[in-house]
């Protein structure tokens, strides 16, 4: 069982519903809500066991629609729907009309009141007309709790399932005096599922891996150590050339250290409205708060916090940095007493660290270099990118990996990828788009060789330049913190 067949069977069930195939559409509905409910069982982060509870809940109420559309539908195709009414009973099946609401001041008067058959056939048939029910009928055929007049009963509703579906897990954070949109925003950028990136995915960078360990993992395993003048680093600060792996630290983060992770990018604390982006920026520290312990990742962050009083600087953006600046003060970790493991963290990427504005570098408080790659991290970012192929005899990575000096992780990545589609390249070489598709797999499927990685490395250089490299190197001597 995996996350697509719950997918698969949920979308068959509610196709067969549309369909009005129903004795289908419920067999698909119990069986995707045991899937659900044995997923449910395995998993361990509160916050995903609310999410699978909420949804389990929402098709279970499918699933008793469903039915109830079936049984209503049964009871007409029945020989004699009317086979509650006894013989002796003067009602006809053309009486069942229940009449206007009778007003309260007349009620004592004594007008004949609708038959337990009519009180049936009442009860069964609005939900089976809602679905298409006329102009003249709108709002009169939907259930009470979702007419217009009922929508503060309707919020209560939803308000007290939630409450109710998250019973031995972590409650759900509500934004109060926040627009819903906003929190249902920031909550899709929560990452609800396993990066599954580890640190043996990550070739070299062991000062990057013993810092990050040390900020994030040693606080909540060692609460009582990091206190006081020990307390953890609120902010950490990744600068680097592109392609060296800054975003993949980040993904190990979220794998390995089981915190809650909040991946945002400049669109995500960005709105069409005035004071809607400071209003996100705001709710996405409460949302960390609340969800603590947490690690709030800004990838490109220069894209956010630029150098303030630039003359081409925007006022709505002097406010995102402002709101943004003022949030980072308070965030877990700053004070003495703080609980390291309701810590927040900051950790955020950089390729234009000379961009950022001063006071964000000065909350970063951890600064670090992730370098272009070395001799040995080439030899393991080769090895990474080539198990899965099948290599020959003369290749030597040790001599690739010399050939490669200043190329960065993706550089070396495109490279691996390149080199082992030249066998393939060679095999369709002067073939007929019928003849490629009459190929046979074991025909593709040819070693690497070192020829490949040659004709290869003539075709891709280094997307870095030494002058960069300069740049980045001049700022760390004046602001780096590692």
């Amino acid at each position: 069982m995996n996350i697509a067949d719950i997918c698969d069977n949920a979308k068959k069930g509610r196709e067969y519903a549309l369909l009005g195939n129903y004795d289908s559409s419920m067999v698909y509905y119990q069986g995707v809500i045991q899937q659900i409910h044995k997923h449910y069982q395995s998993l361990k982060d509160p916050a995903l066991k609310v999410r699978w509870q909420q949804l389990r809940q929402e098709l279970i109420e499918e699933y008793e629609q469903v039915k109830s559309i079936n049984g209503t539908l049964e009871n007409f195709r029945s020989d004699k729907p009317f086979d509650h009414l006894t013989p002796q009973s003067e009602e006809r099946p053309e009486d069942l009309v229940w009449p206007p609401p009778i007003p309260a001041e007349h009620r004592h008067l004594g007008q004949k009141r609708p038959s337990s058959g009519a009180k049936q056939l009442k009860k069964d048939l609005p939900q089976v007309q809602h679905r298409g029910a006329g102009p003249a009928n709108r709002g009169q055929d939907k259930p009470k709790a979702e007419r217009p007049g009922n929508r503060d009963a309707r919020a209560k509703t939803k308000e007290d399932k939630l409450t109710k579906n998250a019973g031995d897990a972590e409650k759900r954070f509500v934004g109060t005096g926040y627009d819903g949109d906003l929190v249902d925003t920031l909550e899709r950028d929560i990452v609800s599922r396993n990066p599954n990136v580890h640190w043996n995915d990550i070739a070299d960078l062991e000062d990057a891996k013993k810092l990050l360990r040390e900020a994030v993992v040693l606080p909540m395993w060692m609460p009582d150590f990091f206190k006081g003048i020990r307390r953890p680093w609120k902010g950490v600060l990744m600068v680097g050339p592109p392609g060296t792996g800054k975003t993949m630290l980040a993904k190990a983060v979220a794998t390995e250290c089981g915190t809650t992770f909040f991946n945002v990018s400049s669109s995500t604390v960005t709105a069409k409205y005035r004071g809607e982006s400071e209003k996100l920026v705001r709710l996405l520290f409460e949302m960390a708060r609340f969800y603590a312990p947490t690690t709030i990742f800004i990838d490109e962050i220069d894209s956010i916090c630029g150098r303030r009083g630039t003359s081409d600087e925007h006022e709505a953006s002097r406010r995102v940095k402002s709101e943004m600046l003022v949030q980072m003060d308070g965030v877990g970790g700053a004070m003495e007493n703080d609980d390291p493991s309701k810590m927040v963290m900051v950790l955020a990427a950089t390729n234009f660290p000379w961009d950022i504005d001063e006071a964000l570098r000065r909350r970063l408080e951890k600064r670090i270099y992730i370098p272009l790659p070395t001799v040995v991290g080439r030899v393991e970012l080769l090895k990474i990118n080539l198990r899965e192929v099948e290599l020959a005899d003369d290749v030597d990575l040790e001599g690739i990996a010399e050939n490669i000096a200043g190329y960065s992780g993706s550089d070396i990545t495109n490279v691996c990828r390149d080199a082992s589609m030249m066998a393939m390249r060679r095999r369709i070489q002067g073939l007929s788009p019928e003849e490629i598709r009459a190929l046979p797999k074991d025909e593709l499927q040819m070693p690497v060789t070192m020829e490949d990685f040659t004709l290869t490395l003539k075709k891709i250089s280094k997307s870095v330049s030494a002058a960069d490299l300069e740049k980045y190197e001049a700022w760390m001597a004046e602001f780096g913190s590692v």
